[in-house]
């Protein structure tokens, strides 16, 4: 099978074409990577790639309690720790970096930080913050255009960092309705000036990140990830979705990005992705594909062949089954997740899923 051949990522050799899918997990107390998390992610290293949880680019971007940054040299520090397990494992990672922008609080934040967005628009709901339990939202300053030169700054330094850490390359995490994604989507921005209205201008936002990161760390270390028709964190559906996606894959491509990272949530009931415009990205940009979202070897096996994506993205049965790969490639049972142990801290549901063999 395709799924289980190894395959060259750019300068990268994959033993296969599974790809560990990014997923928030917590536990990086005082937002410091730390052993724990390499002993995770050094479990998980028989993907072909892992994509590490999101990682906040600033003190500014850290929206979630323990989510771990890239930012400071204890952070660049305690990453080595992972990048270092994944590889003497034989394995690939890439860093993902995920500014949170509205969906945010700051009980979870640093001193003197802000809770930014393209506009102020505050989400529906709650968040969980540690010292309070469940905070509403705050309605976040909307950036000013020295806000968001400064936002396009730390997504490139960080991009830096994550090299200085060990990271095989970068993920922008364009999707989920997280800092990049709010630009694109109407829901989220309300502007009227060169980064709000026009599909071009909000698509700007995220090419300029692109093209800062790609410069700093070279276009075949970085990759992108979009959520079309994703309405988590109160994103929409807006009209001329299709042909926003479409222009941004044209975007990624005359960048000469690695991959583009398409979200599709539907098997978790958020809206279906429709084949259009998968189609459109794909026809858009000539690079890699990874494609996602309630995948199974049979699933998986089919994106590839079909065309629609070059790698295969899994996410919460990697959660729950260490040695995934081995039991997809045996058709074993898999472990089930456990929900309520997805964000605690600790390594109950973290580390401690038993593997096949």
């Amino acid at each position: 099978m395709k799924l289980f051949a190894p395959y060259k990522l750019g300068n990268l050799e994959l033993s296969n074409r599974i790809v560990m899918a990014p997923m928030t997990r917590s536990r990086a107390i005082n937002n410091i990577p730390n052993q724990l998390m390499a002993e995770y992610y050094k479990q998980r290293s028989t993907a072909g790639l892992i994509i590490s949880e999101g990682i906040a680019p600033s003190a500014n971007g850290l929206g979630y309690p323990r989510i771990p940054g890239l930012y400071s040299e204890a952070q660049i520090e305690g990453w080595k720790l992972t990048t270092n397990a994944v590889h003497e494992n034989g394995g690939k990672i890439f860093a993902q970096l995920m500014h949170t922008g509205r969906a945010s609080h700051p009980d979870n934040m640093e001193e003197n930080t802000e809770v930014l967005a393209p506009s102020a628009v505050g989400l529906s709901g709650e968040m969980w913050t540690d010292q309070n339990g469940l905070q509403k939202y705050p309605v976040p300053k909307a950036m000013t255009l020295a806000d968001i030169k400064q936002a396009i700054e730390e997504y490139k330094n960080a991009a830096v960092n994550a090299i200085k850490a060990g990271f095989d390359g970068v993920e922008i995490h364009g999707a989920n309705g997280y800092l990049v994604d709010q630009f694109i989507n109407t829901a989220s921005n309300k502007r009227d000036d060169e980064y709000g209205g026009s599909m071009e201008n909000r698509a700007r936002f995220a090419i300029e990140v692109a093209k800062a990161v790609s410069e700093a760390i070279g276009p075949e270390k970085t990759g992108i990830r979009f959520s079309p028709y994703g309405v988590f964190n109160d994103q929409e559906v807006f009209e001329g979705i299709e042909e926003t996606f479409e222009y941004l894959a044209a975007g990624m491509n005359k960048l000469e990005l690695l991959y583009v990272h398409i979200v599709d949530h539907s098997a978790m009931g958020a809206p279906e992705v429709p084949l259009s415009v998968k189609t459109k990205i794909k026809n858009a940009f000539k690079g890699i594909v990874i494609a996602s979202g309630g995948r199974n070897v049979q699933k998986g096996e089919e994106a590839i062949v079909s065309g629609e994506g070059e790698l295969v993205a899994f996410g919460r049965s990697f959660l729950s089954n260490p040695d995934l790969v081995y039991r997809l490639k045996n058709n074993l049972e898999l472990n089930s997740p456990d929900m309520e142990t997805f964000y605690t801290p600790g390594d109950k549901g973290y580390t401690d899923y038993p593997y096949a063999n």
